[in-house]
């Protein structure tokens, strides 16, 4: 289920936009604060819980873990890791080890803790919705919707606005798959090693590596 490249993720083609974005000002407000300090930080890091199901109700959830910096990520989750420095993707399967190495060409949106922050000003119309109580947290709900049909009927993010921190993000598939995340722990600014965002070949000798 988790295998390749969209590993814990739902991947949707991304296409040219030539509709106009409509964005209420209030969660244009929030959006863009909780971005600019996400994009200031050298690094940040999560702790998740990962859910996904049909018909609308989660049925499974995972914990992951999700490293990024602005421009690389490292995650991991069920077993598998992997691994994005800066122009391919390494999916590392320790179960079956196996790894798949694939270049990014920028048509594929990985459903991470951060990546709508990366999309919202141009590929999708933004609306406050009100506050809502997440795991004790007091948050803002803004829904994002699609400006043109990429595979995604709805997203709600939740934020955190005394901290400009995403708290959860709730992605609604057209065809009613939704997938979860909810952070539980968040730090930035660590003094990360600079290997962390690398593959090291000579680490899975005994692993079948395939390169698309």
């Amino acid at each position: 289920m988790i295998k390749k490249i969209s590993v814990a993720a739902l991947s949707f083609g991304m296409a040219t936009f030539a509709l106009a974005q409509k964005a209420d000002a209030k969660s244009k407000s929030i959006l863009d604060a909780v971005s600019a300090k996400y994009k200031a930080n050298k690094n940040t890091y999560f702790k998740f819980a990962y859910g996904t199901g049909a018909n609308g109700k989660v049925s499974k959830t995972q914990t992951g873990i999700f490293y990024t910096t602005p421009s690389q990520y490292k995650l991991k989750i069920m077993g598998i890791e992997q691994i994005f420095d800066g122009s391919k993707v390494y999916n590392i399967s320790a179960e079956d080890q196996e790894v798949t190495i694939a270049k990014t060409n920028g048509s594929e949106m990985m459903f991470s803790p951060t990546n709508y922050l990366n999309s919202y000003k141009k590929e999708y119309n933004t609306r406050y919705i009100g506050k809502r109580t997440v795991n004790g947290v007091n948050a803002d709900l803004i829904e994002l919707t699609p400006v043109k049909r990429n595979g995604i009927k709805s997203v709600y993010i939740y934020v955190n606005t005394t901290k400009n921190q995403l708290v959860k993000v709730e992605q609604y598939a057209t065809n009613n798959d939704v997938a979860v995340i909810a952070v539980s722990d968040y730090k930035t600014n660590q003094n990360l090693s600079a290997d962390l965002f690398k593959f090291n070949k000579n680490q899975y000798s005994n692993y079948i590596i395939t390169e698309l």
